[in-house]
């Protein structure tokens, strides 16, 4: 009799707990990054009233008696789903797509989370948004570095280098029924590796079935360059001859130009070279590297995202702010870049939704509140009982 009384006493803690849990899940149904937990019940000891007996010839075996007394909470998983992707368009946002963690570092102490909302600081350094620093590899001239992971730096100040002109090419047509002595120029800027600018300039004269070629460069140090050419097509108008000019340091390349009739299209299209440019931008790869779009054109890597996995994520520790720390029990952080051993991509400008399913939680809220409810009807029970019982004096 006084044993129901302390089963439903831990009846009423367990699915209190229960309780505790489900409104945590519905609570965060909004927040970025938030995995569900749910909580798992066992029996407690058991008292043994008769143990078991052996069969015997004349005599069957018996099975033990034993009266439970109550149920705990056996523990509280974590479920690490993935969630819902949410587009932001913002290019600090970040998402995991697959197994992983974002790295950060807040006081010394490393943390772990898969809230993907960063931002930049004062000191260009992506953080999030509690201050925790997110950690992965720095990029050098151009180039991500190896080694240890640090914190992910983005100046706004950085510059991308000027690259020399060493190539160019021209597109386009030359009229092959132009009469001789026709001429046709085209200029194009080009670079030293200074990024000073320049001017190419390529002049196409007519002479019979073929056009000659000359081109001048202003020069490097005040040193002009030319270089001669020609170019010959056959009956379908494809280069057969003089593919290629060599102006100074510079080769052109005129492998793509025609020679049909009536049209005058001719163009220098590309140059290899630029000058200096400042950081105008940046995108996320699915690599997890930073690029940057400079004012220049060019396109260089600033860093590399680092995310890390466990043997056991279960076994981590919440520690606030969407962000876990290691224990014991998950075993050590394997660090990585995103794509490679097992670990997931990376999204730029999505955040990873909260993976709490709000039907099942309202089905848990209202199985735990039964639950509750039946435990109180337990002790009253009891009550009653040990009532009836006084009463036995009267």
């Amino acid at each position: 009799m006084l044993r129901s009384l302390y089963s439903g006493i831990s009846g009423l803690r367990s699915h209190q707990t229960m309780l505790d849990v489900t409104g945590n899940n519905i609570a965060n149904v909004n927040t970025t990054g938030f995995k569900a937990s749910s909580a798992q019940f066992q029996d407690t000891l058991s008292q043994l009233t008769q143990g078991a007996g052996g069969p015997q010839q004349a005599v069957g075996g018996t099975n033990p008696a034993q009266i439970g007394l109550g149920v705990q909470v056996a523990g509280i998983s974590t479920n690490f789903a993935q969630g819902s992707a949410q587009a932001t368009g913002r290019a600090t946002d970040m998402m995991v797509a697959g197994e992983g963690f974002f790295v950060t570092q807040s006081g010394g102490e490393t943390n772990y989370t898969r809230a993907g909302s960063f931002d930049f600081d004062a000191n260009g350094r992506l953080v999030s948004p509690d201050g925790a620093i997110v950690q992965g590899w720095g990029a050098v001239n151009g180039q991500v570095a190896g080694g240890g992971i640090g914190d992910i730096t983005v100046p706004r100040e950085a510059i991308s280098a000027p690259v020399r002109t060493t190539t160019a090419s021209a597109t386009g047509n030359l009229p092959s029924d132009a009469v001789d002595g026709t001429e046709v120029i085209q200029d194009v800027s080009v670079f030293n590796a200074a990024g000073e600018e320049r001017t190419l300039s390529l002049t196409f004269t007519k002479n019979g079935d073929a056009w000659n070629v000359v081109g001048q460069d202003e020069g490097e140090a005040g040193v002009p360059a030319t270089g001669n050419g020609t170019l010959t097509f056959d009956a379908n108008g494809n280069v057969t001859g003089g593919g290629a000019l060599q102006v100074g340091g510079i080769t052109v390349d005129l492998a793509a130009v025609t020679g049909v009739a009536e049209l005058s299209t001719i163009s220098l299209a590309e140059q290899n070279g630029r000058s200096a440019g400042t950081l105008e931008s940046f995108s996320l790869s699915p690599d997890g590297t930073l690029v940057g779009s400079f004012t220049n054109g060019g396109r260089e890597p600033l860093g590399r995202i680092a995310l890390a996995n466990f043997v056991n994520p279960g076994g981590l520790e919440k520690t606030g702010g969407s962000s876990y720390r290691a224990t014991v029990n998950s075993g050590d952080p394997a660090v990585g870049a995103p794509g490679t051993d097992g670990l997931g991509a990376v999204a730029g400008g999505m955040l990873e939704m909260s993976n709490v399913d709000l039907s099942q939680e309202f089905t848990n809220l209202i199985v735990a509140q039964r639950g509750f409810q039946a435990n109180a009807r337990i002790i009253t029970t009891s009550d009653e009982v040990l009532q009836e019982l006084s009463n036995l004096k009267r």
